[in-house]
């Protein structure tokens, strides 16, 4: 399962943070709030029932008593009904049974005894609060106080603080993004400056005085770039120094391997085959040396302009004596790409002589498009590229492709680490697979580079 992200989660904590804060303070708002009401009201109906009750005792206590007549003088309103139990009967205002069934027995026992006494009850389906005051030892008096008004008021308050806890909710979540937004601003410009870091431009900065917060972040992070340029620069320059130095002997030896090599029919068999060997040695070394000095100047990013790739790669393919027509150009795909002539030369030249050197030979270079990038794929006749070598083939300090299929001491894979350095100078990326029917196939995008 992927994990939330960060925003996300931030967003989440507010918006369940202050929807747990809303509906404590809405559970406690309710219940204060039906506590009081229910308490005033239960205090109204014991003030109206006693005085209901004292009229009906004064009613009551004469020699013929008109039982009925005296509950219907009653102002109860429609939210009362009045009940008297009297000499063992029940007397109410009207036929109703339901009102005398819904008086609890312990309550009739309690007000028989002598004691008032209040209890919540439901009347058909409805809930009520039933007053019973005694009046006599054979008399008692009940009142049936409705509380459906009440009961609605409960459910439109609650109705109420549910919303306002949901728009609070909302209102954290809303709150959660627009301080994630900010809060993540300062982390997204690190970000960005890690990826043109990344890209090759050293120098990106942060600016300490964005938030004093964050000081200490900037300060490090820029130290940290800088110490970073400075190491890259020095191994730059010290392969640069290393291989300027080397191209002095270098050249004293080239010049005397040519001149054992132009007196040849004057040596022996032996070592005439000594000579060649060197004369190939010294000559791969230079190549290496070639390879470490353009590697010293990699870094840096493309320069683009209009380049006709066909004709580029055609060119390469005749300085090491192929066939110019391995060079395929896809359908509706322009010749002329924004790129960088040089780099793309040498990533076109040093495919090709991988491929001649140790792939068995190059048999299609095809120019084609993935979207708004171009694509270089060059295949090979050779045994193909083991999976466990495809990630860092083109690493710089990976011996490469030659190391795994010639043994360790052939090649040093400067030639394939020259063609990352160059896709990466054009903000692209370089893979190796195996190509249908055997061999390997290089594949080089450079975005944003079809005109």
């Amino acid at each position: 399962m992927r994990r939330l992200g960060l925003r996300t989660r931030v967003t989440a904590a507010f918006a369940v943070g202050a929807l747990l804060l809303s509906a404590s303070m809405a559970l406690i708002s309710y219940d204060l709030t039906r506590r009081s009401l229910l308490d005033e009201r239960e205090r109204a109906a014991l003030r109206a029932a006693y005085f209901d009750a004292t009229v009906v005792r004064a009613g009551i206590d004469t020699e013929t008593p008109n039982v009925v007549q005296v509950l219907r003088s009653l102002d109860t309103g429609g939210s009362r009904r009045p009940v008297l139990h009297l000499d063992g009967e029940w007397y109410a205002r009207t036929a109703d049974p339901g009102t005398t069934a819904a008086i609890p027995v312990e309550l009739r026992r309690v007000v028989t005894a002598g004691k008032p006494a209040v209890q919540r009850v439901r009347v058909d389906d409805q809930p009520a609060l039933v007053v019973g005051v005694p009046l006599s030892a054979t008399a008692t008096y009940f009142e049936v106080n409705s509380l459906r008004e009440l009961e609605q008021t409960f459910q439109v308050l609650a109705l109420a603080l549910t919303t306002v806890a949901i728009m609070v909710a909302g209102s954290g979540a809303a709150l959660g993004w627009y301080a994630t937004r900010h809060g993540l601003r300062p982390l997204t410009a690190v970000a960005d400056a890690a990826e043109k870091i990344a890209a090759g431009d050293f120098t990106a900065r942060l600016d300490p005085a964005t938030d004093p917060d964050l000081t200490r972040l900037s300060s490090s992070f820029n130290q940290m770039v800088d110490q970073l340029a400075r190491r890259i620069e020095r191994d730059r320059r010290f392969a640069a120094d290393v291989s300027h130095e080397l191209r002095s002997p270098l050249q004293t030896l080239a010049a005397a391997a040519s001149v054992l090599a132009r007196r040849r029919e004057q040596q022996d068999e032996r070592t005439a085959i000594a000579a060649g060997l060197v004369a190939d040695e010294i000559d791969r070394f230079q190549r290496l040396v070639n390879d470490l000095i353009d590697l010293a100047r990699s870094d840096q990013p493309a320069h683009r302009a209009p380049v006709d790739v066909v004709a580029l790669a055609r060119d390469a393919c005749r300085a090491l004596d192929l066939p110019a027509s391995i060079v395929r150009l896809a359908p509706e795909v322009s010749a002329t790409w924004l790129v960088e002539r040089r780099r793309v030369a040498q990533v076109l030249a040093n495919l090709l002589d991988n491929a001649v050197t140790y792939g068995g030979g190059p048999t299609c270079v095809l120019l084609d498009r993935d979207g708004s990038a171009g694509v270089i794929e060059v295949d090979d006749d050779g045994p193909g590229v083991p999976l466990e070598d495809r990630e860092v083939i083109f690493d710089r300090f990976v011996r490469g492709r030659a190391a795994h299929t010639r043994g360790a001491g052939d090649g040093t894979g400067l030639g394939l680490a020259l063609v990352a350095q160059h896709a990466t100078a054009h903000g692209g990326h370089v893979t190796v697979t195996d190509r249908p029917g055997g061999g390997a196939r290089f594949r080089i995008t450079l975005p944003e580079s079809l005109t």
